[in-house]
């Protein structure tokens, strides 16, 4: 599979340097999509040693600079442009793929009811929902926004998010949250002392 990637003079620049500021050779860009969010695909693009890539990674060139990108990232990374831009937010991906578009029929029905009913909903008090996969008929999930660390995560969860994807798409027997709720605002789920995270009495 050709992932087709372009990448500008000033990003390539940028990553070279990068690369050639590591100790040791072997090292190459590493290049996936992590989740998708309202304001986009959410990417990962880090440095990685060449012999610890995963074996099914496809790798694109670009002179001295050697691009390894995810396998299941490729199809929705085609096309895409790399730049960058140094007096703005630095790296930045122009992806001309549908966001909210999935290969797989049931990630795609759980999608539309994310996109048609429950985002429509949360985005009132500022939160949001993103699909990040669907795999042996779990959906996992992430929240943002003011979801994040809020005290009622759970109700949300289970009495609103849970129940509407599982009752409109029957496949599906379990949502799961992969959020990092002690990374929000209002981190309600922070470590309590001694390491160990707090009871919900909404559990």
């Amino acid at each position: 599979m050709d992932s087709n990637i372009s990448i500008s003079d000033a990003a390539k620049d940028q990553l070279l340097e990068l690369v050639g500021g590591q100790e040791e050779d072997g090292y190459a860009v590493w290049l996936a999509i992590a989740g998708r969010g309202p304001q986009g695909f959410q990417y990962l693009l880090r440095l990685v040693k060449e012999d610890e890539a995963p074996a099914e990674a496809i790798t694109q060139e670009f002179g001295d600079l050697r691009m390894l990108i995810d396998a299941d990232s490729a199809e929705d990374l085609a096309g895409a442009t790399i730049d960058f831009m140094p007096h703005a937010d630095g790296f930045k991906i122009d992806n001309p793929n549908p966001l909210f578009s999935w290969d797989d029929p049931l990630s795609q029905s759980v999608q539309d009811v994310i996109t048609q009913h429950l985002n429509p909903g949360l985005a009132q008090h500022g939160g949001f929902v993103t699909l990040l996969d669907v795999k042996d008929d779990v959906a996992y999930i992430q929240l943002g926004g003011g979801c994040v660390g809020c005290g009622m995560v759970n109700v949300t969860l289970k009495q609103g998010i849970e129940v509407m994807i599982m009752q409109a798409v029957p496949q599906i027997k379990a949502v799961v949250d992969t959020t990092d709720h002690a990374s929000g605002t209002n981190p309600y789920y922070a470590p309590a002392k001694g390491g160990q995270a707090p009871q919900s009495p909404l559990a």
